[in-house]
């Protein structure tokens, strides 16, 4: 519904969802809400999608948590055919044989799926099967070795750049050059600093940072403003449609 809000009240920016733990939901369910979402935004969706690593979730909603890595391959697999029209599968959501479509289809040919983390998969697996990675933040050093070794199982499988992304938590301090200094997934640093860290993030191959306020102890106000003068102009963002990620890299930012 949140989501639904979104698409009509905006109408360029991408619409991410960071991210759906597929073996916890019913595949033709995931597949039929994104895809209105996807329509309803006019192709602006990115699904994140992931297996969950939280073992408490699984019994309250009667699901086995060892098998999760099969059902979100399974999940993928599901939500893939039923994108196309008439499409047939035959897995542990159900048997479909080609006489029952679901309906809306995505705005375009499909919406990507980028995988979180490896999401019990193969590292072949993710680069092959999915849009692109949701890792975890690292300094940017490791997180260059993370891109690079994504992007050379990704060229074994196709000649398409597939994008990267991190969230970041930060706590933007009232002095803009303070230096960055460690906190849990993230940092906090002046705004200058925190500028510096992310072009060299971007170096690094990463193509879009989520930034999280949570543990932002100045006024959420104050930060946005200075993120928006301060940070983002030194970004070039590219088209984030359909078309961007599924034929070239993402965001630089």
């Amino acid at each position: 519904m949140y989501l639904g809000v979104l698409a009509g009240l905006t109408k360029t920016i991408t619409l991410g969802v960071a991210s759906l733990v597929l073996p916890q939901r019913h595949a033709a369910q995931v597949a039929k809400a994104a895809a209105s979402i996807d329509v309803l935004s006019g192709g602006r969706l990115v699904l994140g999608v992931a297996s969950g690593d939280r073992p408490e979730e699984y019994p309250a909603i009667n699901r086995g948590f060892d098998d999760r890595g099969e059902r979100f391959r399974e999940s993928v697999e599901y939500i893939k055919r039923m994108m196309q029209g008439y499409g047939q599968i035959n897995n542990s959501f159900g048997h479909v044989n080609g006489t029952l479509d679901l309906l809306p289809k995505p705005h375009k040919e499909r919406f990507p799926m980028m995988i979180t983390g490896g999401s019990q998969q193969s590292p072949n697996w993710g680069a092959e099967h999915l849009d692109g990675l949701i890792t975890y933040p690292r300094s940017p050093k490791i997180q260059a070795h993370v891109v690079d070794s994504y992007r050379s199982r990704v060229n074994t499988f196709t000649k398409r750049s597939k994008p990267v992304m991190q969230p970041l938590y930060i706590d933007i301090d009232a002095n803009d050059n303070s230096p960055v200094s460690p906190i849990h997934l993230g940092v906090r640093c002046g705004v200058n600093s925190l500028l510096d860290y992310l072009l060299v993030l971007r170096d690094s191959g990463v193509n879009h940072v989520a930034l999280n306020l949570r543990f932002n102890r100045s006024p959420v106000e104050e930060t946005l403003q200075k993120l928006s003068e301060m940070v983002l102009p030194h970004f070039h963002f590219d088209d984030f449609s359909h078309q961007t990620i599924l034929n070239k890299e993402g965001m630089n930012g």
